[in-house]
């Protein structure tokens, strides 16, 4: 049996309400191409990138992402794999700081230089 799933876009700053079909994927609401996509990869598989911070040894704040999304399910667990993560100054802008996270293949990176 069909379920329809109702959806606020996240792509552009419309906002658009959406409705996917969860049997056949079919996508409404959408104003451009890029929801009609997000839609139906919310309901198939969905992802996230990972926006968090890490501690330096000085107790100093790190922020960090991950280079891509990766499967929502997978967020908590990632979140315990950064955690122990351990940090030494300098820190570059852009440097990997785990080459892939759980298998994934995405890399966590600095997102702030620190000296």
């Amino acid at each position: 049996m069909s379920e329809i799933k109702k959806l606020t876009c996240i792509v552009c700053p419309q906002g658009c309400s959406l409705c996917v079909d969860t049997e056949t994927g079919v996508v409404s609401g959408n104003r451009c191409k890029r929801g009609e996509s997000y839609g139906r990869n919310e309901i198939t598989n969905p992802t996230r990138v990972l926006t968090t911070t890490v501690r330096l040894e000085d107790s100093e704040m790190l922020p960090v992402r991950t280079a891509a999304a990766i499967p929502k399910p997978l967020l908590f667990e990632a979140m315990k794999r950064i955690n122990q993560l351990q940090v030494r100054k300098p820190i570059h802008s852009g440097e990997i700081l785990i080459a892939d996270l759980l298998g994934t293949g995405v890399p966590v990176i600095a997102t702030k230089s620190i000296y």
